[in-house]
């Protein structure tokens, strides 16, 4: 992963407060002691995507948490609040393997008290989502997801929290990307609107207020220019945050009195914002925000044994040793992307060719002995397989430039693999996913509404066929690879 710098803003300033109104949502608050003002840290994080394991993009949770504790003094029965952004556990096997039920626990361990609903939380399914949330020690958040059957949240979220902390409430708002359905497959959100941001923005402010709030700070994994728009009613209702998505830079800024934090993913950074709650008069004070990085110090033991807990169950499961490369297979490459189309059609035969987009896979195969659990990180998505009924003038119009393929190439022409043209009045057998099938401004779904599920994975052909080659250091799965480019 490429890494980006972080850059560093400490800016200060005094900011006015916010309306009150009435609505009903969720309450986490009780039990702290009324105090007349008192000074709030709150860390975020945002697109952590299941990366629990210290790796070269990120010292991973165990470490940040001991940052916390070690370099900021972190103290959960304190005057802390650890929000999260969503995005949360899509990412590399201990926590695709397990629908993020492993990245819940973590997060559970490292005291956090809310989190935002992203797109990707959607990845395993509305089923997998709602377990997650009944396992979570936190809220699942947004104000604009409404069920399309009631107008209401959904059983697994709520448009805002109040949190007590020490003595002070802290009302949270979450936002979920518009575009979350063309990030998932369709089945995944049809049951759902997601609505403009600003639709009921302010109500849900208003309706934190009326529940005592003393402070207001929004989460979402919108992109820093996305997130301005919502600057003017954040100001004007007396927000003191808004946590931001990663999009290739990391953001620590205050626009009209709203503190923006946006730090680096993967549990490799975060924000830091700090003010001073003025209770009665719903006001705060001397806002501070930093976007930091997790870097230095040893584990925290108790987040490390439950990594190591959840790595071990994967161990057993997944550690077994499947194919050898003699040489790495690069991402992105020819023999790649080949290796994983041509594995479509050895798993369904009957089928005539296989389109994928390029973007899902993510990585390559290193040089030696390959376990099983490298294809969940190489194929994380958790798209399903559909066959389609196209005619060859159909398979053209559908392709991409980022289509890669098996059983056919569009190099120079469109041919099939053995030389000869497409028909384009002839119907063919076509494999992909539901995700392409559903993408806006795909041509697939215009041309076969019915398309037949065939129960797998994208990722478990793959398996298969590698698994049926039988490779060894003298035979290694460098031998099978074609390296003719088909587009």
């Amino acid at each position: 992963f490429r890494l980006f710098a972080v850059a560093l803003l400490l800016l200060t300033i005094a900011c006015g407060s916010g309306p009150t109104g009435a609505d009903d949502d969720d309450d986490d608050g009780g039990g702290g002691q009324v105090v007349p003002e008192g000074t709030l840290t709150v860390f975020y994080t945002v697109d952590e995507r299941g990366r629990l394991s210290q790796s070269p993009s990120s010292d991973g949770p165990a470490k940040l948490m001991n940052v916390w504790r070690t370099q900021e003094a972190f103290d959960h029965r304190g005057d802390f609040l650890v929000l999260s952004g969503g995005n949360s556990w899509m990412g590399e096997p201990l926590s695709v393997y397990f629908q993020g039920a492993s990245t819940v626990d973590v997060m559970n361990r490292m005291f956090y008290g809310a989190s935002a609903v992203g797109a990707q939380e959607f990845i395993f399914g509305v089923d997998a989502l709602r377990a997650r949330s009944k396992e979570a020690n936190y809220p699942f958040l947004s104000s604009n997801l409404r069920l399309k059957s009631s107008g209401g949240s959904p059983d697994f979220s709520s448009s805002s929290t109040v949190v007590d902390v020490n003595g002070m409430k802290v009302g949270v708002v979450g936002l979920t990307p518009v575009n979350t359905p063309e990030r998932n497959a369709p089945q995944k959100t049809e049951d759902f609107d997601f609505l403009p941001y600003l639709n009921g923005f302010d109500q849900s402010i208003s309706a934190v207020r009326s529940r005592g709030a003393d402070v207001v700070v929004v989460l979402t994994s919108l992109c820093h220019d996305e997130i301005l728009p919502l600057i003017p009613t954040a100001s004007q209702a007396g927000v003191a945050m808004i946590g931001g998505g990663y999009c290739g830079q990391t953001v620590a800024t205050v626009e009209s009195g709203v503190a923006i934090v946006v730090p680096k993913p993967y549990f490799s950074g975060y924000g830091k914002v700090t003010f001073k709650v003025n209770k009665g008069s719903n006001t705060f004070s001397n806002l501070t925000v930093e976007a930091k990085v997790n870097s230095g110090g040893s584990m925290d033991e108790e987040v490390q044994g439950v990594i190591e807990t959840w790595g071990s169950t994967l161990e057993s499961e997944l550690g077994q040793v499947i194919v050898f490369a003699s040489e790495p297979v690069a991402n992105k490459s020819v023999p790649l992307y080949n290796l994983v189309m041509d594995s479509w059609l050895f798993a369904f035969p009957e089928a005539d060719m296989a389109h994928l987009n390029d973007g899902a896979i993510r990585q390559g195969i290193p040089e030696g002995d390959i376990v099983k659990g490298l294809f969940l990180s190489m194929m994380p998505f958790q798209n399903m397989i559909v066959e389609l009924e196209l005619t060859g003038a159909e398979v053209v119009d559908c392709l991409h430039p980022s289509t890669i393929m098996a059983g056919m190439t569009s190099a120079g022409g469109y041919f099939h693999s053995d030389g000869s043209p497409l028909k384009m009045d002839s119907v063919y057998h076509v494999l992909t996913t539901d995700f392409m099938y559903g993408q806006a401004g795909s041509n697939y779904s215009q041309y076969d509404s019915d398309p037949l599920f065939l129960g797998m994975t994208y990722d478990q052909p793959t398996l298969l066929y590698v698994e049926s080659l039988a490779t060894s250091p003298a035979d290694p799965l460098n031998n099978f690879l074609d390296p003719t480019a088909r587009r």
